[in-house]
């Protein structure tokens, strides 16, 4: 039988992932997106484009975590087997800019959702993005399911309140729900705006001399910097599971993002030295300086562990940005010749 999947936030990375997964599993794939004056849905056209991909199963729909009443004639309607709730503002310097907006998508919309699914009766699955930097100024090293949160922006405060709310609705009314703590995860689909997608991007444009300098904030921050094919693997293995838990997803490697920035630029056969500047707009007034998970309960309980590497990671997001651009320069001569 043919099962339902809901996805919010199904434009962005994660989600357009998650979609491919879900439908090369068979699912009937529904997506949430946001009404705008251009197109959002760039991630997801290739899925389209595919002949091979029955048209029938993947279905998009407007709406928003700000309108409860939207997503509970969604649910309804749908009447998903799993729902995964990716959706956010997930921008943790902008959410120092953007608190009030942050904390109304990225807490309060969790609990427009988890609401909508009682209120409708349905019973999904249901999965909630958690995010590494609900762990902040880190009080244990590496960090695990049993890690105390210490948020230190507005991002991973919002976070940190969607994790205990999807816990006490998991308590309070027998849901199966579950949090996946994510580390950083990223892909050539990262929006440009994240830093490690920045470089690499940077690194094609300064290659083909469309570029003279990369402006970055703190250096020396360390991440634990996974591929997001490999993560959305581990989302779906949790609603597979006999009983509802939550979950470290990581690689258990640190790397600085100057570490980043030497192994993308030396890719191309640049120093990076010669290019990058620090801009100050770009440090955040709280930092967090170093995350790393230990994901042994995910390989345990639901047999995933990470295969791509910070090195290959890096040097893959490089030559997808090369191949983007030249695509991008070989597309605009063909249209003025």
């Amino acid at each position: 039988m043919t099962r339902t999947a809901l996805i919010t936030g199904i434009t962005g990375q994660d989600g357009s992932y998650l979609a491919e997964f879900l439908l090369a599993k068979n699912y009937e794939v529904h997506g949430l997106i946001r009404r705008a004056s251009t197109f959002n849905t760039g991630r997801l056209d290739h899925i389209y484009a595919d002949p091979h991909t029955p048209r029938n199963r993947l279905h998009l729909h407007y709406g928003d975590l700000s309108d409860a009443s939207a997503l509970a004639r969604l649910i309804a309607k749908i009447a998903p087997d799993e729902v995964y709730n990716l959706a956010a503002q997930s921008h943790v310097r902008v959410s120092f800019d953007c608190p009030e907006f942050t904390a109304d998508i990225d807490a309060t919309g969790t609990v427009r959702l988890l609401e909508a699914i009682r209120e409708t009766g349905v019973r999904p699955r249901f999965y909630q993005a958690s995010s590494s930097e609900m762990f902040g100024k880190v009080q244990e090293v590496p960090q695990k399911e049993t890690t105390p949160f210490y948020p230190r922006s507005p991002y991973a405060a919002a976070k940190v309140y969607s994790y205990w709310i999807t816990v006490n609705y998991r308590e309070s009314y027998d849901l199966f729900a579950c949090n996946g703590i994510l580390f950083n995860h990223e892909s050539p689909r990262r929006g440009e705006t994240f830093v490690t997608r920045k470089i690499t991007r940077a690194v094609a444009h300064i290659k083909a001399g469309l570029q003279d300098k990369l402006y970055l904030g703190n250096l020396d921050a360390k991440r634990d910097w996974g591929y997001a094919p490999e993560y959305v693997d581990a989302m779906w293995r949790m609603l597979q599971q006999d009983q509802p838990g939550d979950y470290v997803v990581a690689t258990n490697e640190t790397h600085s993002v100057r570490e980043f920035l030497e192994v993308a630029f030396s890719h191309a056969g640049l120093d990076w030295q010669k290019y990058v500047e620090l801009d100050p707009r770009y440090q955040r007034p709280a930092e967090v300086d170093l995350l790393i998970g230990d994901y042994s309960k995910a390989r345990a309980q639901l047999g995933w562990e990470p295969t791509t590497r910070f090195a290959e990671l890096a040097r893959l997001m490089v030559d997808a940005d090369i191949d983007l651009l030249r695509s991008h320069r070989e597309g605009k001569a063909r249209v003025t010749a």
